[in-house]
């Protein structure tokens, strides 16, 4: 089985916050998953559902079918936190941290109709 990749690098926008979307959508079917981040009210559904787009255009490319395309692995991981400081009295000030989130989806392609042939055998 082919797998075919895409990845979003310094998404502004904390990982934790990424992960609960993108777990909504693992282990789903391409059109499924589609469905699912329309309905999202978050704000990672609109760069997930970009880089959904941008893994789909990549199999096409590579001649896959859309129809069979499975979501294998969605990975949100850590990038690269812009530090900045908040001011308060007395001449100190507080840290900020600014996450960043490294995006990469996995789509692998399943035949559907090879299963189905399968049990049809061995309930005869």
């Amino acid at each position: 089985m082919n797998e075919i990749t895409a990845q979003l690098n310094d998404y502004r926008q904390s990982p934790r916050k990424v992960r609960v979307v993108a777990d909504t959508i693992k282990g789903k079917s391409v059109v499924d998953a589609k469905n699912r981040l329309d309905f999202i009210t978050k704000r990672a559904t609109g760069p997930l559902n970009k880089l959904l787009s941008s893994a789909i255009a990549n199999a096409k490319n590579s001649g896959a079918n859309v129809e069979n395309l499975w979501i294998k692995s969605i990975t949100v991981n850590a990038g690269q936190i812009l530090h900045r400081r908040r001011p308060v009295s007395r001449g100190s000030s507080h840290p900020i941290n600014k996450r960043t989130s490294h995006i990469k989806i996995v789509l692998v392609e399943k035949l559907k109709e090879a299963k189905k042939e399968k049990s049809k055998d061995k309930n005869k």
